[in-house]
């Protein structure tokens, strides 16, 4: 038969060298903790950002290669074969947008038999941020 299952009532033993520490957090007169982020946790706490999840939002871009304005009337004379003039040269660099914003400037490329963009200027983040005045 089997011994019973001694219990030991006495907490376990430490080494001498080993000690505990508790950190209390300071608080204000609200009773709420200083220097806290909404999360609870000090700003030194935390982590490196992690910004991963902004790389799965969608961005429409749209390459631009002139701008024209025209009467609906001369608009719906327009027939296969009609000619739209832009108000770009040719071989005028294109704009490259990002969600209608300007990102960067390029030239027409065709690679097999498909056309696409060279980029040959990426706007810089401070004219970004100027072209949002």
């Amino acid at each position: 038969m089997a011994a019973p299952h001694e219990t030991n009532d006495q907490p376990e033993s430490r080494p001498a060298d080993l000690k505990e520490t508790v950190e209390t957090p300071s608080v204000d007169s609200a009773g709420k903790p200083e220097n806290s982020t909404a999360g609870g946790e000090s700003p030194a706490a935390e982590g490196p950002v992690n910004m991963e999840f902004l790389l799965d939002i969608p961005l429409e871009i749209t390459v631009e290669l002139g701008r024209t304005k025209m009467l609906i009337n001369d608009m719906l004379k327009l027939g296969q074969g009609s000619v739209i003039e832009l108000s770009k040269l040719a071989g005028e660099s294109l704009e490259i947008l990002a969600n209608q914003k300007p990102i960067a400037r390029g030239e027409v490329v065709v690679v097999n038999e498909k056309y696409g963009v060279r980029l040959t200027e990426v706007i810089s983040p401070m004219e970004r941020v100027e072209g949002l005045r």
